[in-house]
């Protein structure tokens, strides 16, 4: 049976939201640059949608680990290369296992799954998948309580498979000794310096082991990945699942400006003979920054847009397993926790130098439809924030209000599955703004709660 939204209320959740940030670098790019792009002609600033979902998530799990908000009750996902050495600890502390015997056994079960791991004559990624798997929390306890069933059966099976592991790597390139090992790559090539192992001559992985680490690997009602979705190539009968969650970058409603910051970083222990010198020549000795050095930072108010999909969050809960009345409940609270990490939850690059994640939204607009809308078209022509009197709009945070509201009023007149929206704010003059805006299209409300209710 296919799930549906409630008869209540349209498919889609369509939220847009104003932020303005001062001096802060919520993403950089591999120079360590400000992420930019080119729109309507101007250079914007821009914060990856990547970015802003895993705040997201990340921020919605941790309220449901911590017990708060609707999640509380409900499982959630980890994304990690560590699975084995999850699964490895969980074997020590749970089931009495030696460390190292620990390691070499969750390494070896997981692999023959399907997962391919680093290379082994690499301490620190020998134990790593080569992606990033994200599965539900309790996958790596799962694995191990299993593992530790059948304890008799795999640790006879692991000495065998890496025994014959071994014996099947080839010597690397240029006359090397054989490695224990040899890795391919996520493409399916070797890697440099590595000959391919005859993986057709390894033991088989027992039939109810590989079933059961599928099932812990499997999404099952692990709430983020039913609304983020995840995609694992390696293991072809390992489900993937279409996310119910739509995000678009990040950008600035004007053309960007870039601050490169100098900074100079005190050296105490320098300062302090200073200050206590008994002479001139002691305190010229000690003169000088300990550290200096540039860093990027930008300004700017940005517009950015999600999307909810409620049929799709429940289709995908339903198969996980959940019943029809659990896929409901759980996709209402879901639903309510998307909202406000949307509003809440902020990059935490340069937190602690820029106090970025305090940031609050100008405006959070919200409303229903049978299709997304997105309302960046709003912004294509860059606010001019030069005085009226000069021909600009004035400060970019009320005038991106304004276009945004006109915008939605325009084409919410003009698409009958548009549902009442609402609009709620922190900031006292964007409440007053709104209260003046004679054609709103939404009702203000006063909590994150009210753009769900």
């Amino acid at each position: 049976m296919t799930s549906t939204a409630p008869s209540t209320s349209s498919q889609f959740l369509s939220l847009h939201l104003l932020e303005t940030l001062v001096a802060v670098l919520p993403v950089r790019d591999e120079n360590g640059s400000p992420k930019s792009i080119v729109y309507g002609g101007a250079e914007r600033h821009m914060i990856t949608s990547q970015a802003r979902r895993r705040a997201e998530r990340v921020h919605a799990r941790n309220r449901a680990n911590a017990g708060v908000g609707a999640l509380a009750r409900h499982t959630t996902g980890t994304r990690t290369r560590e699975w084995a050495l999850i699964t490895a600890r969980a074997l020590e502390s749970e089931h009495g296992w030696d460390k190292d015997e620990a390691v070499r056994t969750a390494r070896a079960v997981i692999e023959a799954t399907g997962l391919k791991f680093g290379d082994p004559a690499k301490k620190t990624v020998a134990n790593l998948t080569k992606v990033l798997l994200f599965a539900p929390s309790d996958a790596g306890a799962r694995i191990a309580a299993h593992i530790a069933e059948e304890d008799g059966t795999l640790r006879a099976w692991t000495a065998g498979y890496l025994a014959a592991q071994a014996a099947a790597a080839k010597p690397k390139k240029g006359g090397r000794k054989p490695q224990p090992e040899s890795v391919e790559s996520s493409e399916g090539e070797p890697e440099e310096g590595e000959g391919p192992a005859d993986t057709k001559s390894l033991p088989a992985l027992p039939s109810q082991t590989r079933a059961a680490v599928l099932t812990a690997f499997a999404p099952r009602d692990a709430i983020d990945i039913a609304l983020y979705g995840r995609f694992l190539a390696e293991i072809a009968d390992s489900p993937n699942v279409d996310g119910a969650v739509q995000s678009s970058h990040a950008f600035t409603v004007h053309e960007a400006e870039q601050l490169d910051d100098f900074y100079a970083a005190a050296d105490d222990a320098k300062l302090d003979r200073k200050k206590n010198a008994l002479d001139f020549l002691d305190a010229a000795d000690d003169a000088g920054a300990g550290m200096t050095g540039y860093q990027s930072l930008i300004s700017g108010t940005f517009y950015r847009h999600a999307v909810l999909d409620r049929v799709k969050l429940r289709t995908n809960l339903r198969a996980a397993g959940m019943t029809e009345q659990e896929a409901e409940e759980a996709s209402a609270a879901a639903e309510v926790e998307f909202v406000n990490a949307f509003v809440d939850a902020f990059p935490e690059a340069k937190k602690n130098s820029t106090a970025s994640t305090g940031s609050l939204p100008a405006l959070v607009l919200a409303f229903e439809g049978e299709r997304p809308y997105n309302y960046a078209a709003a912004f294509q022509r860059p606010i001019d924030e030069n005085p009226e009197d000069k021909g600009g709009e004035g400060p970019a945070g009320p005038a991106a209000v304004r276009r945004l509201m006109c915008h939605h009023v325009f084409v919410s007149g003009r698409r009958a599955d548009i549902r009442a929206g609402k609009v709620l704010t922190y900031d006292p003059e964007i409440d007053r703004l709104l209260g003046e805006l004679k054609a709103l299209g939404a009702d203000p409300v006063t909590s994150i709660e009210g753009l769900t209710a």
